[in-house]
């Protein structure tokens, strides 16, 4: 292991937290989260919850949960998204505006497959195939939201206005959400990973 990574007190600390926290939010947002997964199944056309392998904890692959907010003709494996992706239903972009249908990782917090604060999951062929020091990524579990993602809270909208989405992803986003991460995971504090959920939410 990294020695730059967390140390145990650490990991312990961040899991505690995450337990408790994801089921008091679990117990706050059932209610709302099971009438949101009524409508996008309706707006969709298929059941509303939407499990998509991601690269977690160490490279081991879970599943993730997420409110659907896609078509049921779209291909919901592909992991480059732009702002004007006639695939969105129309509710499904209100779910992505508001982060809606991240609630359902709550499940994944509690589960220990995430985090609350962290990189966030990738699909295959991003964080499995990092190599050196930039595996440091994996030795955290991947979180709900993080400093990368609040750096690119924009990315759909960014990608939109690139000819080649892929490629840009690829070649900008991906390698400086990369360098993001490390410096959050060598500079962790539970006082920063608050910090975080709360740009996130405000």
């Amino acid at each position: 292991m990294d020695d730059r990574g967390l140390s145990g007190v650490q990991k312990t600390i961040k899991r505690i937290f995450d337990i408790f926290f994801s089921i008091v939010g679990i117990i706050l947002f059932f209610f709302p989260v099971l009438i949101l997964v009524l409508l996008a199944s309706i707006s969709t056309g298929r059941w509303g919850i939407l499990k998509q392998e991601r690269i977690g904890l160490n490279g081991k692959v879970f599943k993730m949960y997420k409110i659907r907010s896609m078509k049921d003709d779209c291909k919901e494996q592909d992991f480059i998204t732009v702002a004007g992706d006639k695939r969105i239903t129309p509710f499904g972009k209100f779910l992505r505006k508001y982060k809606l249908d991240e609630l359902p990782q709550l499940i994944n917090v509690l589960l220990g497959d995430m985090s609350f604060v962290g990189p966030r999951p990738d699909v295959k062929g991003y964080a499995d195939r990092l190599e050196g020091n930039d595996r440091l990524v994996l030795s955290v579990r991947p979180g709900i939201t993080g400093p990368a993602t609040l750096r690119f809270k924009d990315e759909e909208a960014i990608l939109e206005q690139k000819k080649d989405p892929k490629n840009f992803n690829d070649k900008v986003i991906w390698p400086e959400k990369v360098q993001i991460n490390i410096r959050y995971i060598e500079n962790w504090t539970l006082w920063n990973d608050i910090k975080l959920i709360f740009k996130t939410i405000f």
